[in-house]
């Protein structure tokens, strides 16, 4: 009955004030704490810390950044950080590829091409759609070209677009289908085209460029993560990645003017 009373009465508030200036003596394993003073021993439970501040606390301890043996903090770093920031370059770099294609396609040569229509938009129904969608192109010979549209209604439709095109062709209706002749490229006509494959290769150059710096930013953002002979070997694949891109663009820019030369 004593010690009840004195856990009881340790609950109040005067003897609560009182504790900072007692000498505070913990019991291992156990909530009651004796608080002893000059004149008088008081005990009071101390309820035990819940489990999810220790919790807590732990994985704040696990969570910290792990030092080397030089006091250098250091943080882990997905294996593949590498390879990601290359994939991402090279798929920049290919998209630029690519729109250099349907630039280059665009410009008409002295020779007959398939693709060489497949740019042209044509509105049929109230819905436009590119050409090669509505219709087959063949080449008949090196300098004339076949159109044969899915659904003979939409013939017109494909006469219009095609003439409307800065590709100065004029087709003529022949049964169900359209006969398109290439003419012979002017001198004039030859230069122009020129620029224009100049300028779609520097642009080209450019983009891939673009992508090759967004890519040597993002590796910056490692150097105190990354050892600098990963660094530095991470720079060169993308460096090589961007030489090789930029060569195959010049290649088949060069390609494109050698066939327009050609007429």
């Amino acid at each position: 009955m004593m010690a009840g009373y004195i856990v009881r009465r340790a609950f109040g508030c005067r003897n609560l004030f009182r504790l900072p200036t007692c000498a505070l003596h913990v019991c291992e394993n156990s909530p009651v704490k004796f608080c002893m003073t000059d004149d008088t021993t008081r005990a009071v439970i101390s309820p035990p810390m819940p489990n999810f501040i220790v919790e807590s606390r732990r994985a704040f301890a696990k969570g910290r950044k792990s030092k080397d043996e030089g006091g250098v903090s250091t943080a882990e770093v997905p294996p593949n950080v590498g390879p990601n920031i290359k994939a991402s370059a090279s798929s920049q770099m290919e998209a630029a590829m690519t729109a250099l294609s349907v630039e280059l396609s665009k410009l008409r040569t002295g020779r007959a091409s398939a693709g060489m229509l497949d740019h042209i938009i044509v509105e049929t129904g109230g819905v436009k759609m590119p050409l090669s969608r509505i219709a087959l192109v063949s080449v008949l010979d090196p300098k004339t070209l076949s159109v044969n549209p899915y659904d003979p209604e939409t013939l017109k439709q494909l006469e219009n677009a095609i003439v409307s095109s800065p590709l100065g062709l004029n087709p003529r209706t022949d049964g169900e289908r359209l006969i398109a002749v290439i003419p012979p490229l002017t001198k004039e006509h030859m230069q122009a085209m020129n620029k224009l494959v100049t300028k779609s290769c520097e642009d080209t150059r450019q983009s891939i460029r673009r992508a090759r710096q967004k890519a040597m930013d993002a590796i910056k953002k490692l150097n105190s993560i990354l050892p600098k002979d990963d660094l530095k070997r991470l720079e060169k694949e993308v460096d090589d990645l961007t030489k090789k891109f930029i060569k195959t663009a010049e290649d088949v820019c060069k390609a494109k003017e050698k066939e327009i030369s050609q007429g």
